[in-house]
């Protein structure tokens, strides 16, 4: 350990990490997919991605893997300036190992960051909202922290003009076609909708909404069958779409991203906002060209969020996560 370390026992390292990993189990997946493992070896916590979950038809480039992964990094992070520990972040570590993602170590105490407690108590809170948003419009203010915060990650946010949604929804609605007549995502939409309990993963039909009129469309995930919520009257009037994006599709940009990704979901969960990742339209090549248009050709588009509030006072069921035995691996 470092000198600033001599006060943390191993023992103490290893458990603010497990838990650390733990509340990690929360993060937001494509496909609810969780494609990453965790090794807590001492004061050290490895991130590795799971190379056998990624989607081969619908993540065919493995973007929103690593998109998914840094979710997890992040939501680890957070869990540790939360509680109090000073942690130094290595993304990439090993060239030979590019499935190895970061290495998280414990080097102190610190005062426990504020900004990261309200993020960490939203882990819990934060659900995908697939139903339609109201009038309601998203404060400057609001859209104006977010920014900040995922900028702080290093990726940027791109606030999508009211006169230029008609471009995102086109580009939305592209790709959902491709994806539609292709036999392929639809054998995969359909095994990650229709898992098993047991597995702890998938997209479950109690958290999926049927077709309605959007001003962007939303994915069905269940075109033959029964959608467990019902998307309401709303139309997603006041709804603000963002891009996150970077300005290279690297690994290490994309897993920023997928940090910058969880900072602006927490965040918005946080201030009471809805949220829903829209990720079909960089799935597939020519809408994502349309997309990089609507960044004005400056950088890469890693995500579409759907921002807003929902009329309804029900809750969004939890998706299922797997268990900490199956993602968490201590080396005693």
């Amino acid at each position: 350990m470092t000198k600033q370390a001599h006060d943390v026992t191993r023992t103490e390292a290893r458990d603010a990490l497990e838990l650390a990993a733990r509340l990690a189990l929360r993060a937001p997946s494509v496909f609810n997919s969780q494609p990453w493992t965790w090794r807590i070896t001492g004061d050290v916590l490895e991130l590795t991605s799971d190379p056998d979950r990624r989607l081969g038809i619908t993540d065919a480039e493995g973007r929103l893997l690593l998109l998914s992964c840094g979710g997890a990094l992040h939501h680890a992070r957070v869990a540790l300036a939360a509680a109090g520990w000073r942690a130094e972040v290595q993304r990439s570590p090993e060239e030979r190992r590019p499935d190895l993602l970061a290495r998280i170590r414990v080097v102190g105490r610190i005062e426990p960051d504020p900004v990261a407690r309200e993020l960490a108590a939203a882990i819990s809170q934060r659900r995908t909202d697939r139903r339609a948003f109201g009038e309601r419009p998203v404060a400057e203010q609001t859209l104006t922290r977010l920014r900040g915060l995922v900028e702080a990650q290093g990726a940027y946010l791109h606030v999508v003009p009211d006169d230029r949604v008609p471009e995102l929804a086109i580009s939305v609605d592209l790709a959902a076609d491709a994806n539609y007549f292709d036999p392929g995502h639809r054998t995969e939409l359909t095994d990650w909708t229709h898992r098993p309990a047991w597995t702890g993963d998938g997209v479950p039909p109690a958290t999926a909404v049927g077709p309605s009129l959007r001003r962007v469309p939303v994915r069905n995930f269940l075109p033959d069958g029964s959608p467990g919520m019902l998307a309401g009257a709303d139309h997603d009037e006041g709804a603000t779409y963002v891009i996150v994006f970077g300005m290279t599709d690297r690994p290490v940009d994309l897993l920023r991203g997928g940090e910058a990704m969880s900072a602006l979901l927490l965040q918005a969960t946080s201030e009471g906002l809805a949220t829903a990742p829209i990720s079909e339209a960089v799935e597939v090549a020519w809408p994502r060209i349309l997309l990089t248009r609507l960044l004005s050709g400056i950088g890469e588009p890693y995500l579409i969020v759907r921002l807003g509030y929902v009329e309804s006072r029900e809750p969004v069921p939890p998706s299922p996560r797997r268990t900490p035995t199956e993602v968490i691996q201590i080396d005693e």
